[in-house]
């Protein structure tokens, strides 16, 4: 690919938005355009992220022999769809997480994937950001020795309005940990060692007020190296500060304490302890996820969060929901 990418938001939501500003980051290596079904609402899209172009419905954004790439960034249920259309177009796709709601839509979309040799990127910004990168840094060093055990709590009271599309489990997917929980899952996973096996844990859910979605989910989860870990997931309980929470890495040679949304990183292992900042200028990871995007698009390689990636995820998210479904044993 020569020049620019040229590119294409599907949907001019709250997301677009934060794509668009860290887009900034990359300069004249990314050209950006704009579709909505509401026409002025692409049109003020386009105007106040200095977009080329904008579109009244999304048919018209892939069609465009002009636009070499595609971002989806609309309600979960309409990414199958879409995909299919821009990959059947010959564009390059980068879908937002959750990128498909099953196993069966993550193969169809990879088989148009190899059928129009184009580059298909989850959107799990949370890969790329400076605190996973620092964490898979520490783990590979052996800061800690051999991990043991593993907790991460993301806890938060934010609740959603009753007009919210992620009310619409038809819109949204599934439950509040499925359309969010799922970037926590990922980051557990993604530090080393694998996740091999994952069981979910529901208190009982709250049906007073607009947000009437399951929206707390305990984890229990075994990586590839025998060690456990625990993942605290909640969109209800209300947590330090309006927003810090902590999380720990234990292993056989110390312990490595860290802010869950990546503020800093304690690591107590051989030798003096030592705090980390791992960055705020893409403390959220997606500047370096488009640089990934775009580099495996000029290179014809696999982007680091492929659907294969994702596909890992989405079969783990099936053990926790396979697991609550389970009948309990009597005692």
């Amino acid at each position: 690919m020569a020049g620019p990418l040229r590119l294409a938001f599907i949907g001019c939501g709250f997301i677009t938005g934060v794509h668009s500003r860290n887009l900034s980051a990359l300069g004249a290596d990314v050209v950006t355009a704009y579709a909505s079904r509401d026409r002025a609402k692409a049109d003020r899209y386009c105007r106040r992220f200095g977009g080329t172009r904008s579109y009244g419905d999304y048919a018209s954004a892939i069609a465009d022999p002009d636009i070499d790439a595609i971002v989806i960034a609309v309600p979960p249920r309409f990414h199958l769809d879409l995909a299919l259309q821009a990959l059947a177009a010959g564009k390059h796709v980068l879908v937002e997480k959750p990128a498909l709601l099953c196993m069966d839509d993550y193969e169809a979309v990879r088989d148009a994937r190899t059928a129009a040799g184009r580059v298909v990127l989850v959107g799990e910004n949370d890969h790329y950001k400076p605190l996973a990168v620092t964490l898979r840094r520490l783990l590979a060093d052996g800061v800690i020795g051999e991990m043991v055990f593993a907790h991460f709590t993301t806890l938060a009271h934010r609740l959603k309005t009753a007009e919210d599309w992620r009310n619409d489990e038809s819109m949204a997917g599934g439950d509040a940990f499925f359309e969010e929980g799922i970037h926590w899952l990922h980051l557990a996973g993604s530090l080393g060692p694998s996740i091999v096996t994952a069981h979910g844990y529901r208190p009982p859910i709250s049906r007073t007020g607009p947000d009437r979605r399951a929206k707390s989910l305990m984890v229990a989860f075994q990586y590839d190296n025998q060690a456990v870990g625990s993942l605290y997931y909640s969109r209800e309980v209300p947590s330090l500060l309006r927003g810090l929470r902590l999380s720990k890495l234990f292993g056989r040679d110390g312990i490595i304490t860290f802010e869950s949304n990546g503020a800093f990183v304690l690591a107590r292992g051989k030798g003096w302890p030592r705090v980390i900042l791992p960055g705020v200028r893409d403390i959220r990871g997606y500047q370096a996820m488009y640089r990934d995007w775009l580099a495996a698009i000029r290179d014809g390689r696999a982007p680091e969060m492929s659907l294969e990636r994702a596909m890992e995820d989405q079969r783990l998210m099936n053990q926790i929901y396979a697991s609550l479904d389970r009948p309990k044993v009597p005692a």
